[in-house]
This record gives C-alpha cells, structure tokens and sequence, in this order.
C-alpha cells in the first residue's frame, strides 16, 4: 500500500500553537494551548489532534504516544516560535557574557547617546542584557579597513576563562570592534574558547552580524547569545521527538525574513527566528493579495498575546534590516533593544484575545500589553483566570461560539467571563455588563486601527485605500470594525484564517538573508572581490 504523503507546518504562540497539515492542498488544521513549561510537548499533542483529524492514526492518540511510524508519510516538517522573543522580554535567556575590545565595555548601556523621548526627565532605558560585571574587555585593535593595528593579547581571553567558570556563564557574544571588516582575532577567541570550555555557546559578532555599526552589531550578537542554549535545547529536542515518530523529512525554521533555514542554522542564529510567526502571516497576506490582484494591502494579524500590522504593495511586504524587540517606552522607537538582521517590517502592539482589560485610576478602561497568556487564559476558558480579557468580551458580545472555540478542543464559560467583566471593568465604571464587554472591544480595536496609521505615517505610506486581510485567532472578529475605523472598504479572510501564519510557512521559500560591509571605492570593485566576500 503506498502511504500517503504530507507536509506539516507548526507555530507557537503566547496562547496557542496551531498545526497545519497539507495532504497536496487539503489542509487539516488543529490548535493546542502552548506548554510554556514544555513547549514540545504541546507541538506533540498538536501533531497528534491534526493526525486523528486527517485519518492517519487512530482516534484517541496523543502526543505520548504516537505510533513510531506515524511521520514516516511527513515530506517536510516547517516551524515558527515566538520562544526566542518571549525570551528576551521576559529576561529568561542564558546567563551571558561579552568579551569586547578594550575601552568598549559600556557600548551595550551608551547605546547613541541619545534620549528617545526628548522632555521626559524620568524616560530610562531598558537595562543591558548583559551586566557590566560580565563584559570582558581585551587589548586588540583593528582599523575600518581590517588591518591589525594592535595584535591581540592572547593572555588576556586565557585570564578570562576561570571568570567565566565561576561566574557560572552559559553564552558568550564575541564582539571587536571593525570585526565585521576582518573576523581573524574573534575567530581566536572562540578557538581558545571552545579548547577550554567546550560546553560553552559561543556567538561571533562578525558572524551573525557582519555589518557596520557597533552598537547594532554587538546588541544583535548579545541577544543570539542569551536565547541560544535555550532555542538549541528545545529545537534538538523536538528535532528528537518528530524523529522517534517516524520522520525522516527535512525539518525547517521560519526566519523573521520570511524565509525557511535548516535546523543547524537556527541553532546557531536563533535571533534570526523571533520574528517567524508574524512572518508567515505576512507571506500568507502577500499570496493573498496577488490571488485578488491587489496592489495595496495591510495585512492584520491578532492573536492571543498581540496584533500585527505590515503594509504588503504590489503583492511585496515592506522589508527592514533592523528591528526594535521590547519597547520598553510606549511602544517608541530607540526604547528597545536593536536586532540588526533582515527582517519582514510590521508593528506589534500588546492587543490579542488574551490582552487584559482594567479600569486605571482615572477611571478609564485600558487594554493590554498585559497578557493572561494560555495559562491561566481569559476568565471564559474555565482555567483558574479571573481577570477580564478581549476574548471574554467577543464571548459576552455573542462573536464566538462557546462549543466550538478553537475546533471544540474545550468549551467557552460564559458566566466566568461575565463574572470576570462586571467585577473589573463594569462595576468599576458604573456600566451594565454588556456595555462594559463592547467598551473593551471597542479600546482594544481603536488601539489596533491606531497602530496602523502610525505605521503607514512612519513609512510615508497611506492606510485609506487599502485592502484589509484579516487571520490569527481574532482578527476575523475585528476585522470590520478595524476597517471602518481606518477607513478601509474591503476585508478578506482567507481560508484557514485562525491558523494563518502556519499556513503561510507551507509557503515560504528557501532562503537566508546576508548583509555584509566593506568600504571600498567604486573604481576598485570587480567581481572576484565581491564572489570573496559572499
């Protein structure tokens, strides 16, 4: 009997991880609550309800025990996470060194010597990731050009490892300064490196960031560093997992260009993947728009944790080479920390289905950032949450079905959200209950429609003319209001919405994005020097 053959694509979110199954166009699609314990355990079980749903194992299977085989049909296996990012917000990444040259230690905390938000006087920036106490620097120096000015002092990185022993540090980013023109004495320090500690998760700056600008370039390496040993562990980890079911397919990550690597490549620059879910939404709304043939698009993504936004023209997503992760200031630009790597351009904002509603003190209901995640989850999901969030109010509005939330995985309770509303928002406000839950859809969806006017404005780029497409989990649910309140026309959802991003890594090319700078005058460039240097 010939096995039918299929691809699977896998994205976790702050509240759900969706599975996608294509049998040659037939998509099976299936959602589970994310496991921020254990992450891969979550994907297993997602696996394991999208196979029971497309008939190739038996009802009643689940991720523990899968039948050894059961992947052995899997042509491909693509994932996208938001691991690396959450990561980096929450500040539970690896404890991490620097090693730098000397008179650099403190470029991490100078950033641009600049103020962000000009006439606050309290405004302060997010602290580095790395403390100074574990900024190493050395004696080295290298000019623009990447000539050797001042050799490195190998002594010094061999005084630094009984440090870095006792410090008990996991990660270490190697960044020198002009590196990017000429790798040689990072490439030493990882070599002395790797002979003395060989446990030790090594990032080179000039490697995962071989451009121009030191701040950049030095943030990027740090924060590959400090979410590697995490990201390594739990991608070897399921890597292991998928294999034991039967899978012998290439197993491919999302990058935050909208591309797919291989796995050895995310492992060694997982900061490439903290922008791959948003991004296979965007390739999703990209196809999309060239299917109806239009050429002015933004394409609204909200899930349980955010909403995103990027304007696609031409059937093209606008594209960036730097990227802000953690706005520390009001979602401004220059609060959060710089990650210098290609990458799809949209704006995040705080407002999914598990954002949180409150009333503050001046007696004004406000929405998100704050998240109640997959666990507890809104008040609605029965877990032991009691706080009011957005998907409590669409539960309270009639917009979802309580029997049938996320393909019937678990039914909705509508008297705890109800319960949860009036207490937090409506009592609070002297509103009735059913006022309250549109006050809050209300907020959330003129956050949302806010967000998209600044966005387009800092792009020079008009909103009123655009198609709007809608997928995730909660877009569908706003998507008209959010239209209306831009001035927008038409709304399409697609096929599929509620699990769009995964929809979209099954149709993302192979590709991995390099930037590289070398100063040259144009008289003296000729293609054998370009072909060295790729």
């Amino acid at each position: 009997m010939t096995r039918k053959t299929f691809s699977l694509a896998i994205d976790i979110g702050g509240t759900f991880t969706d599975v996608v199954l294509d049998q040659n166009g037939k998509q099976t699609t299936t959602k589970v609550l994310t496991r921020y314990d254990a992450p891969e355990v979550g994907v297993m079980d997602g696996i394991a309800s999208v196979l029971v749903k497309s008939g190739i194992v038996d009802p009643g299977t689940t991720g523990e025990a899968l039948p050894i085989d059961c992947l052995a049909g899997a042509k491909r296996i693509i994932h996208g996470t938001t691991l690396a990012t959450n990561a980096l917000i929450e500040r539970k990444g690896a404890k991490t060194a620097l090693i730098t040259t000397k008179g650099h230690r403190d470029t991490l905390e100078m950033a641009h010597e600049n103020r962000f938000a000009q006439y606050d006087i309290n405004v302060d920036r997010a602290a580095p990731l790395v403390p100074r106490h574990l900024r190493f620097p050395v004696e080295e120096r290298m000019d623009k050009d990447g000539k050797i000015r001042l050799p490195l002092a190998v002594e010094d990185v061999e005084r630094l490892i009984p440090d870095l022993r006792s410090q008990q540090v996991e990660s270490v980013a190697i960044g020198l300064l002009h590196a990017y023109a000429n790798p040689a004495n990072e490439m030493v320090i990882e070599e002395s490196l790797r002979q003395a500690l060989p446990d030790l998760a090594i990032t080179r700056a000039s490697e995962v960031c071989p451009e121009i600008r030191e701040y950049e370039r030095q943030s990027t390496a740090v924060a590959n560093a400090y979410v590697q040993p995490l990201m390594a562990k739990y991608l070897t980890g399921l890597k292991k997992a998928v294999a034991a079911a039967g899978a012998e397919c290439p197993f491919f990550l999302m990058t935050s260009a909208g591309g797919l690597c291989d796995l050895e490549t995310a492992i060694r620059f997982p900061i490439r993947l903290v922008e791959s879910g948003p991004a296979g939404g965007v390739i999703l709304a990209s196809t999309v728009a060239r299917q109806i043939n239009a050429e002015e698009v933004m394409a609204f993504d909200m899930g349980g944790t955010t909403a995103k936004l990027c304007l696609i023209d031409e059937g093209k997503p606008l594209m960036s080479r730097t990227f802000e992760v953690d706005r520390s200031y009001r979602f401004q630009r220059g609060s959060g920390l710089p990650i210098r790597v290609p990458v799809i351009e949209l704006v995040e904002i705080g407002a999914g289905g598990g954002s949180i509603a409150h009333v503050d003190q001046l007696g004004r209901i406000q929405v998100g950032p704050g998240s109640a995640g997959s666990t507890p989850g809104p008040a609605c999901f029965d877990r032991g949450g009691e706080e009011p969030c957005v998907t409590d109010a669409n539960v309270m509005l009639g917009r979802l079905d309580v029997s049938r939330f996320a393909g019937g995985s678990f039914a909705l309770n509508i008297e705890r959200a109800a319960k949860a509303i009036e207490r937090q928002i409506a009592s609070p406000a002297h509103l009735t209950e059913l006022l309250a839950a549109h006050a809050v859809s209300e907020i959330v969806e003129e956050n949302m429609a806010n967000a998209a006017r600044v966005h387009a404005t800092e792009w020079g780029r008009e909103v009123e003319a655009r198609t709007l497409i809608a997928f995730g989990g909660g877009a569908p649910l706003h998507a008209a209001h959010v239209a209306n309140k831009l001035g927008l026309s038409h709304v399409v959802i697609p096929a599929n919405a509620g699990v769009g991003s995964a929809v979209g890594f099954l149709q993302a090319p192979l590709s991995f994005e390099v930037v590289r700078s070398r100063h040259k005058p144009a008289t003296e460039v000729s293609g054998e020097w370009l072909t060295e240097l790729m």
